[in-house]
């Protein structure tokens, strides 16, 4: 069953853009007026987020969250069958010389991305950077049919997968020469049982995860913020930005302040352009942990 669907799905990947975005306007259509998916959870976020803003702008980003929502799901599945010439005209970059220079001081790299659209786009990363491997870290998926379409589809362009469970193991035993890109999609939310800490983020105490930075810091890597930003319709741009110490060296936590508040900046400008659907903010500091 699942193969037929793969197949489905593959098939689909195949029609053009103009096409799939207009799928999307019926899958906007349908989680918006129809379904109403996750529209307190929504709601909720963005009203605690941004208690400055009236309800009718909050409303506003919600409408405009659900469409960008709608063509994300038709841009992700059209990774599927995606070339990388396709795709570097969709997703640019900028910056691209600050990798050079950490490979010229043999410093590895740790890259800090977040939900923002379309971060599933960073599959095409890897041609573009000036590094020998780029590995994305990943949470293992239930099915192992799955896990191997995706895998498959990452590694196509050269990326390589890397389970979070063996993350930790696998950086520890390369050397820090800046020949390895690890790109962390950091944001989402730790379980009740890994939360070691939290911070405010978005005007709330927000449990956040922290391995990247004790990684950081054991083996003196470089660490840069993915800041992506949408254009247009179905073309996006991420700026590499350094994220440097305050002093000599990194202090405990510092990246991951840093980070969290380059992700809220960025959240801010484009505030609709983020994953609000998630249930970030569902264990309460006190109550939960």
């Amino acid at each position: 069953m699942n193969r037929i669907f793969y197949a489905i799905l593959y098939a689909i990947s195949l029609l053009p853009f103009q096409i799939l975005y207009g799928f999307s306007w019926f899958i906007y259509i349908l989680l918006n007026y129809v379904i109403g998916y996750r529209r307190k959870v929504i709601y909720n976020n963005l009203k605690n987020s941004f208690p400055e803003k009236s309800e009718a702008e909050i409303k506003l980003i919600q409408k405009k969250f659900y469409k960008n929502f709608a063509e994300y799901m038709v841009e992700t599945l059209k990774s599927f069958s995606i070339s990388q010439e396709e795709l570097n005209k969709r997703h640019t970059y900028s910056n691209l010389d600050i990798f050079k220079q950490c490979e010229n001081v043999q410093k590895d790299v740790i890259l800090m991305a977040g939900h923002v659209f379309n971060w599933e786009w960073f599959v095409g990363l890897a041609p573009n950077l000036r590094t020998e491997k780029t590995v994305a870290v990943y949470h293992k998926v239930r099915s192992k049919f799955w896990e191997e379409r995706i895998n498959q589809i990452r590694g196509k362009f050269g990326t390589i997968p890397l389970d979070m469970k063996n993350t930790p193991r696998y950086m520890m035993s390369t050397p820090n020469n800046g020949e390895h890109a690890y790109l962390f999609v950091a944001d989402q939310s730790p379980k009740k049982s890994a939360i070691h800490y939290s911070l405010k983020f978005l005007n709330q105490e927000t449990p956040v995860f922290v391995g990247f930075d004790k990684l950081a810091i054991k083996k003196e890597m470089a660490v840069i913020f993915c800041k992506m930003v949408k254009v247009k319709q179905g073309y996006y741009h991420t700026t590499f930005e350094r994220i440097l110490p305050e002093g000599e060296n990194y202090e405990p936590m510092e990246i991951v302040h840093k980070f969290f508040h380059n992700l809220e900046e960025t959240i801010k400008e484009n505030p609709d352009n983020w994953l609000w659907s998630h249930k970030r903010w569902k264990f309460k500091k006190g109550i939960d942990y």
